[in-house]
């Protein structure tokens, strides 16, 4: 796919700077920038289109400080400040639908604390990719503090990309938790369905956890029969998306379709429908009577609008 690096959160081509987690000594001879992250919300500048970076030692009794790349010289790490006394704390917290800002009065001024999901289409995209790597990797420390091997505490090495274990000798690092998810097609149409949990009128392309031992193709033909009863045949590889809530990896797919009759597994979701390509694209530019339009910056909307602009090749 010609343009599988512009979804959102790729692309941004971040200096992941390995070197100098093998190497803390010249880390340390680089001046530091650190973004601050509240309960995973990263720091966003006053015009909310980019990250706000905060210069020297800052927030030094908050979190684990993560290395996240190099930029211009300096090192930026992350950290996760969510212990925090923030103001203007919303009922709203976390999800999509969290348009609440935190702010506090050691912070630049005009800067707050936002739900990445709504800030991720203004930011630009190294920008994107710098706030997805620190919000995956400091949810891992949050649920990583103990061994899964023999349960003592563990600690964090290499600038943040590792965690040790005292006990047993166990070395973990960040985990990502691969996911499908399809765009599956039969002539002019698309297969859409829609999660018990999401609200009336809100559908999307189907998607699922890969199991061990299961390829991306056998993993697409696997979810789609078990949630819709479609036999897909065709599988062939289209994008990936970090997704960073709070650690998946969201690999984009193409599906032929080689049966049309939809069973759905009500266990599995709620409803299934075959839409064609005019009503998408009435979908998608929010004029059409049932469907609401999948989220901007979501994979399932960058694969939708790419098959409507026959641009997935």
């Amino acid at each position: 796919m010609k343009h599988a690096e512009t979804v959102t959160f790729g692309g941004g081509g971040l200096d992941r700077a390995e070197d100098l987690r093998r190497h803390p000594e010249m880390l340390s001879a680089l001046p530091v920038r650190t973004l601050p992250l509240w309960r995973g919300k990263p720091l966003l500048n006053a015009s909310r289109d980019g990250l706000a970076f905060i210069g020297g030692p800052a927030f030094t009794d908050h979190g684990t400080p993560v290395l996240i790349g190099r930029i211009d010289g300096a090192a930026i790490f992350a950290r996760d400040v969510s212990a925090l006394r923030v103001e203007d704390v919303s009922d709203m917290l976390g999800g999509f639908t969290d348009t609440s800002e935190q702010t506090h009065v050691d912070l630049p001024d005009g800067t707050a604390f936002a739900e990445l999901r709504q800030a991720m289409t203004r930011l630009s995209p190294l920008d994107a990719e710098i706030a997805a790597t620190a919000k995956g990797v400091l949810d891992w420390h949050r649920t990583h503090g103990f061994c899964a091997n023999c349960g003592s505490p563990t600690d964090a090495g290499k600038a943040g990309w590792m965690r040790g274990c005292a006990g047993c000798g166990r070395m973990h690092f960040p985990r990502t938790d691969p996911v499908v998810i399809m765009l599956i097609t039969r002539g002019n149409s698309v297969l859409l369905g829609r999660s018990p949990a999401w609200p009336e009128g809100f559908f999307s392309c189907l998607a699922g956890f890969m199991e061990p031992g299961e390829t991306l193709e056998a993993a697409v033909r696997r979810e789609v029969w078990e949630e819709t009863g479609i036999r897909v045949g065709p599988v062939s590889y289209l994008s990936s998306q970090p997704w960073p809530f709070p650690g998946s990896l969201m690999l984009g797919a193409h599906g032929e379709a080689i049966s049309e009759q939809i069973e759905i597994d009500p266990e599995e979701i709620a409803e299934a429908i075959w839409l064609s390509r005019e009503d998408m694209a009435e979908v998608l530019a929010g004029n059409h009577a049932r469907i609401l339009p999948a989220r901007e910056g979501a994979i399932a909307h960058f694969l939708l609008q790419n098959w409507l602009a026959d641009t997935l090749d």
